[in-house]
């Protein structure tokens, strides 16, 4: 009998409406671990190269680890995985809450979804059954509407519900997947899958949780979290305000992008900080992931402001919503933030890619370079309320200059010319998150250079976290990190450190964990981690162990976008980073070509790929156990 999880995989196939049941061993589950490896094992297995991320053919995985659903802080939440339609390579996503732990209760680790229904439907899995249900009256529904819908459909008051918007019907190029009202698989577009599929939602719903090897150990390790978490060297600040409590921190060092990552700061960033959403009422609450004592995500209200009110509580915005559909589009009333994000929620997109599409418009406009045909009566300029609101609108039902926006930027910039490109901030076609690496955080520009997905920041902690003894350094010391390692370093030691950082969190998307929990920095050890999953599986694991099933994932995706086109000379960043930040603290700093460029032969060095074509080698393929791949 298994422990942890449930031996269960769900295939679908949309096209003719059949269900099969894939029982996996132990040892597979030991090597994939779940989330990101589940997903990238079904893709490279079961897709042929060359698949349109939008056609029937592609593969969307639903998955959760072996400890998923297990009571522990953290361990909350899932992963989609599919073929990207904005980069065209390896496309994730994760969110928490409540929908990954209860597709673990409905008796099953992963969801395998194929073809494309007539019509459209939804997914409902309830203690190891499958109903394909009728999602007719459900079709063109916002999202948090179709939740309300589903909750009436079923009549299951456990049911939780993921589910696409407007966008994801209307194939936008980076239409997220909600789950729930405050949770979201938020990047690269796979809601845009969802939508090709026909597939509106799927509903998960169960009684039975995994039976554990250890659960009185479980327990013990959990109560220590949830008396430790709350100090200021680890999860305090997130306790109080979310990722919004380092607004202020980002703009003081210069790294909070503003006007389309030509700045660091901007004039009235304390207002979009979530000490002061607090102090003024619009952050009213929280609310909390299963399990999770640390309740990082907040609740906001708009009232009494018009077109800008909320139409009830909504999820606050995180840094990254913040900066995206803030500062970096010129705003800074929080208002209207709130209220875009909310946009953005129920229509079905992702608040990053979102926002950096509308900056990059708005630096066309600055610039000149916009066409007036795509423009047409919409005022187009930084700091406008309506510019951001009135796009996010045309990009969801893809109308005006809204449909070309649904491309994304990469697309967006080749249509528009006339110098475009160079304005265009994306990884690989994917937008850059909101972490500038020329404001303190340069080991993020390894990770936009060499990641699958890349204009992904969950690659690397904060560099200046390293750069001095510390919790952060200390977490480390097991994988043999023992001295402190320059802020804006790009040397090997920065290369060696980015390399475990992206290893250790490369496992997390494999266990479905919550980087705010464990190491580096956080409360629970490296060793307490191993202790989770032994305790959880009855494994006699260990952290090397677990640190190459970490690598094993990122080569996953590593030899899936190999094999869709990409390659060396996808590995660069965008330009703009390379250009002298304009405003704050950090002002003139710019990474260095140069510089990077070897940083990302170091980085094929360490890693044992090839140096000429960044493709892993066939020993290191042996080594992780993918000769299969060969």
């Amino acid at each position: 009998m298994p422990y942890g999880y449930n031996g269960k995989i769900l295939c679908v196939n949309l096209t003719d409406g059949s269900t099969r049941m894939e029982e996996k061993p132990e040892s597979w589950y030991r090597k994939y671990l779940g989330g990101r490896g589940i997903g990238a094992y079904y893709l490279l297995k079961d897709l042929p190269a060359g698949t349109d991320a939008l056609a029937p053919e592609n593969i969307l995985v639903f998955a959760v680890s072996v400890v998923t659903g297990v009571p522990f802080p953290g361990n909350a939440r899932a992963s989609v995985v599919a073929k990207s339609p904005l980069t065209g390579g390896f496309g994730e996503a994760e969110a928490g809450g409540n929908w990954g732990p209860e597709l673990k209760f409905a008796g099953f680790d992963a969801v395998v979804i194929t073809g494309k229904s007539e019509k459209p439907v939804y997914l409902y899995l309830r203690d190891g059954q499958v109903e394909i249900r009728d999602a007719g009256n459900l079709w063109g529904l916002n999202t948090s509407e179709t939740e309300k819908r589903i909750f009436d459909d079923t009549g299951d008051p456990r049911v939780k519900v993921a589910c696409i918007g407007p966008g994801g019907e209307n194939l936008v190029r980076y239409a997220c997947i909600t789950a729930g009202r405050h949770n979201v698989f938020g990047r690269l577009g796979l809601g845009a899958v969802m939508g090709s599929k026909n597939l509106k939602a799927v509903a998960v719903s169960g009684g039975k949780r995994p039976e554990t090897k250890e659960p009185e150990k479980i327990k013990e390790i959990s109560r220590w979290v949830a008396q430790n978490f709350n100090r200021p060297d680890t999860c305090g600040l997130f306790y109080e305000y979310g990722t919004s409590g380092g607004v202020a921190m980002y703009n003081a060092i210069g790294s909070l992008p503003s006007y389309n990552f030509q700045g660091g700061t901007i004039e009235g960033a304390e207002k979009l900080t979530g000490e002061y959403m607090k102090e003024q009422g619009l952050m009213i609450g929280k609310t909390r992931c299963f399990a999770c004592p640390i309740a990082c995500r907040k609740i906001a209200r708009v009232e009494n402001s018009g077109e800008l009110d909320t139409k009830s509580e909504v999820h606050s915005p995180e840094y990254e919503t913040i900066a995206a559909l803030g500062s970096n589009c010129g705003i800074t009333d929080p208002k209207v933030v709130i209220k875009a994000a909310e946009m953005c929620d129920e229509y079905g997109l992702d608040t990053i890619s979102t926002g950096v599409t509308i900056s990059f418009v708005m630096e066309c406009a600055q610039k000149g370079i916009l066409p007036k045909d795509l423009q047409g009566d919409m005022p187009v300029e930084f700091g406008s309320a309506e510019t951001i609101l009135r796009c996010i609108e045309m990009i969801t039902y893809r109308r005006g200059i809204g449909d070309i926006m649904a491309e994304g930027t990469k697309r967006m910039a080749a249509r528009i010319g006339n110098g475009a490109e160079a304005l265009a901030v994306h990884g690989k076609g994917e937008e850059l998150a909101l972490q500038d690496p020329r404001g303190g955080k340069v080991g993020a520009a390894i990770g936009y250079a060499v990641a699958h997905n890349g204009g992904d920041h969950i690659q690397m902690e904060h560099d200046f976290q390293f750069s001095q003894k510390g919790p952060f350094l200390k977490s480390f010391e097991p994988l043999g990190v023992i001295e402190p390692v320059p802020t804006m370093d790009l040397g090997i030691d920065k290369v060696r450190l980015f390399v475990l950082n992206q290893i250790v969190w490369g496992l997390y998307n494999m266990l479905d964990i919550c980087i705010f929990v464990p190491a580096p920095g956080h409360v629970l050890p490296l060793t307490g981690l191993c202790d989770l999953v032994k305790c959880a599986t009855g494994w006699d694991t260990s952290l090397y162990e677990l640190m190459k099933a970490g690598e094993r994932g990122i080569v996953m995706t590593r030899i899936f976008n190999l094999r869709e086109g990409f390659g060396v000379q996808d590995d660069v960043i965008p330009r703009r980073l390379t250009e002298p930040l304009t405003t704050g603290e950090s002002k003139g700093s710019r990474v260095e070509p140069e510089q990077i460029q070897q940083a990302v032969k170091n980085y094929y060095e360490i890693m044992g790929w090839d140096h000429e074509t960044g493709a892993p080698s066939p020993g290191k393929l042996k080594e992780l156990g993918l000769d299969w791949l060969i």
